[in-house]
């Protein structure tokens, strides 16, 4: 089992285990809400790497989230959006290419939209899963150091995540999350804005970010 997938299933078996703490108060975790985040943004292909290259994309993640969160119970079921921004970049050679032979990417933004789950453990205290969907874009520059394409790359895909959200006061609250996403299908854009057809993808991003919020 890969690391992604038993950090996923641990997050999951933390809502569930928890569940049976209906006497938990979680009125403090209901209302509209708005966050700042800032956190470590790794790409990557899904696929088995090739050993002339490094596909792998680090760097600063950051945006902002909305949502709106209801109690239902002893659970807290909520919608929830975000923007997020990356300064994720690399360069590499390509080294079998027969027209570019040099290549850049940069990590663009990324949207999401979802749904989350959480159970309080403790009254300040809520451990929640996450899924949705996502859409990132990448700005892939290839050249033959004479000419240069310019291409925007648009992945859609699904985002998965767990974390913890600590409510300090009435009003804010600060998190800790993990979140793991899968593009599975993309098309180019190119500087005309002319498109292709979509085709199928495979990568994947693992996110850790902190966050800062105020619930209305």
């Amino acid at each position: 089992m890969n690391i992604q997938r038993a950090l996923i299933i641990a997050g999951f078996s933390s809502v569930a285990l928890a569940t049976p703490v209906m006497a938990q108060d979680n009125s403090t975790f209901t209302g509209p809400r708005i966050e700042g985040i800032v956190g470590y943004d790794n790409t990557r292909s899904g696929s088995e790497p090739d050993a002339d290259f490094d596909r792998s994309i680090d760097g600063l993640a950051y945006g902002v989230g909305i949502g709106y969160d209801l109690a239902l119970g002893g659970v807290v079921l909520g919608v929830e959006g975000e923007w997020l921004e990356t300064d994720a970049k690399t360069s590499y050679a390509i080294s079998d290419a027969t027209t570019f032979d040099v290549a850049k990417t940069d990590m663009g933004r990324e949207i999401y939209v979802g749904l989350r789950a959480g159970v309080p453990v403790t009254p300040s205290t809520l451990l929640y899963a996450k899924v949705g969907y996502t859409n990132a874009r990448a700005n892939v520059l290839v050249s033959d150091n004479t000419t240069d394409v310019d291409l925007k790359t648009h992945l859609d895909g699904w985002r998965v995540g767990a974390g913890v959200e600590r409510a300090f006061g009435p009003n804010f609250y600060g998190k800790l999350e993990y979140r793991y996403a899968n593009y599975d299908e993309g098309k180019f854009e190119f500087a005309n804005g002319a498109t292709t057809e979509r085709f199928d993808t495979d990568f994947d991003r693992h996110q850790v970010l902190v966050g800062v919020g105020y619930r209305f």
